[in-house]
């Protein structure tokens, strides 16, 4: 028995739970603005080379009747399509040959230099960037990037801080980071995995939410203040939450983990609890966590023990392409030749099937298969994109949303898959510590957006290629459907101990048959032989089992 049994006693999934998780989930509206908010706040307007300040250039054009559609032919060449203007370039000097019906002057042998009076920017659809306010384009480029790359450096740090914080001092007061994992561990066994993506389409309606705000505000600084105000609401109603109740008993304050349970199961309509829990039975549940959990963990555990450093290993990869592939794909909505409002609501509208897809997936399928298949499709369909032509920009656009769909399937996984991996004495710890990798890659993803100055199928190559090797990493994670959360180190070491005595108490059975059978000499060396062979076939097909 242990704590899920004691979940089950004060309601189970009950009128708290429902309360707990709606609440707990609103923040990820937001949380979802937040993340993607650079699309807006830095996005790229239409843009040239601003004209020179002369005079008399203009009295020409008032002369000649040349109207500005016209005036920009003289000044601003084309760019490499011949479809639009130059964003970088414009012509040392007037060229006014070139309105002349038939000139045949070649354009590419004319004079040109950077835009040295600055740009000129499109309003049509942003009033005002960070792109247009600091000219952010051209030699400056790499600066909006840079923008993402910052903010996504604020989370990794927080990722780093609060995940060790809160498994020393509790999930509520620690809540910028643990609610997710306070979420959890309130839920019972079996409805962990239609929770955990349930939540995550809050995540999802978020996306949504902020090009509705952006379209409507258009302005920056109004953007990042619409999205960043609620959460001051957010943080007055997280003193509602109970503490983890698990936490609690695991850390000696066993008094207050019974006032959590006493209070849920009377939200529950469970009132007569109180006269049946006790300390002692509490103690009884969770006896064996207990002398675990005298011991203080950090970070360096996750490393310890053979089990628990293979789980971090494989969680790191997952976690870093997961993020890496994704914000590759939701950073750059502006390739696609649509408002960039539209692919917004789009990107954000394909996360609801494939939420559908990773919840029947989880359900029948299992956890690690879930996580593979993402990863493994996801990449697939990044590489399928490559071989497609840039002049079909709608088959193009699907093939993209399919690939954002197909990673958001699997940040729906990796976040549940991590909660029930690691035990409870080092679940937020562990939680802090493989996600560090995904703000890593959410950080680099941006960056290697830039590569495609060098070769355009460049970053796709990059993001894919993270996320095959991720998938291949996956399949080395141990499976967790309709497992209990562990709550010590003991417990994950323990299915591995146990599976390997299995293995043993098999191999020692063939050796008692192979010498009672075989009474000839002769025995010893079959013997000996088959379990040189059966080792070297171990040592073959275990991989990271080493690990």
């Amino acid at each position: 028995m242990g704590f899920t049994d004691l979940l089950n006693e004060v309601g189970g999934f009950g009128r708290y739970q429902w309360l707990h998780v709606t609440l707990i989930s609103f923040p990820g509206l937001l949380m979802a603005s937040q993340n993607l908010l650079n699309n807006f706040v830095s996005g790229v307007p239409s843009h040239h080379c601003r004209l020179p300040a002369n005079q008399s250039i203009y009295n020409l054009s008032l002369i000649y009747k040349v109207d500005m559609q016209q005036l920009l032919k003289v000044f601003i060449p084309p760019d490499s399509s011949g479809n639009n203007l130059d964003r970088c370039r414009r012509y040392a000097h007037p060229q006014w040959h070139l309105l002349a019906t038939n000139s045949t002057a070649n354009v590419s042998d004319l004079q040109t230099e950077g835009c040295v009076d600055g740009w000129t920017f499109n309003q049509s659809e942003f009033f005002t960037t960070t792109v247009s306010e600091w000219s952010l384009v051209c030699t400056r480029r790499p600066l909006k990037q840079m923008i993402q790359t910052v903010y996504m450096g604020g989370v990794l740090t927080g990722a780093i801080i609060y995940g060790s914080l809160s498994d020393r001092f509790g999930r509520k007061s620690v809540l910028i980071w643990s609610y997710l994992q306070l979420e959890v561990e309130w839920i019972p066994t079996k409805s962990r995995t239609l929770v955990g993506t349930l939540t995550s389409f809050f995540f999802t309606f978020g996306q949504m939410i902020l090009a509705g705000l952006a379209y409507w505000l258009r302005d920056w600084r109004k953007l990042q203040l619409f999205v960043c105000a609620p959460h001051f609401l957010f943080f007055a109603y997280s003193w509602w939450y109970a503490e983890s109740a698990r936490w609690l008993v695991l850390n000696r304050r066993s008094e207050d983990a019974l006032k959590s349970l006493y209070r849920v199961a009377r939200i529950n309509g469970k009132p007569e609890i109180k006269g049946k829990l006790t300390i002692e039975v509490l103690h009884s549940h969770m006896s064996k966590e207990i002398e675990s959990s005298h011991s203080t963990f950090t970070a360096f555990d996750l490393l310890k023990t053979r089990r628990i450093r293979r789980i971090s290993i494989c969680l790191v990869a997952v976690w870093f392409a997961t993020s890496f592939a994704y914000y590759g794909l939701a950073m750059d909505l502006q390739k696609f030749g649509v408002s960039i409002y539209l692919m917004q609501i789009i990107f954000g509208a394909v996360d609801v099937p494939a939420k559908f897809f990773a919840l029947a997936m989880l359900t029948y399928m299992g956890r690690r298969v879930s996580q593979v298949s993402c990863l493994f499709l996801s990449a697939v369909i990044i590489f399928a994109n490559i071989f497609v032509p840039t002049d079909m920009q709608t088959l193009r656009t699907t093939l993209a949303c399919l690939g954002k769909a197909f990673t958001s399937a699997s940040f729906t996984t990796v976040y549940l898959f991590t909660g029930e991996l690691y035990p409870t004495v080092i679940r937020q710890t562990g939680m802090g510590f493989v996600s560090t990798m995904a703000r890593v890659g959410s950080m680099a993803a941006p960056a290697v957006l830039i590569l495609d100055e060098v070769l355009p199928v460049l970053p796709s190559i990059v993001y894919g290629g993270a996320a095959v090797l991720a998938s291949g990493f996956a399949c080395f994670l141990p499976e967790t459907l309709n497992k209990p959360l562990p709550d010590t180190i003991e417990d994950v070491e323990e299915k591995r101990s146990r599976r390997n005595s299995f293995k043993k108490q098999e191999g020692m059975s063939l050796k008692e048959l192979v010498v009672s059978d075989d009474p000839v000499p002769t025995g010893g060396m079959v013997m000996t032989e088959g379990l040189a062979l059966k080792e070297t076939k171990h040592r073959k097909w275990c991989g990271l089992n080493a690990l």
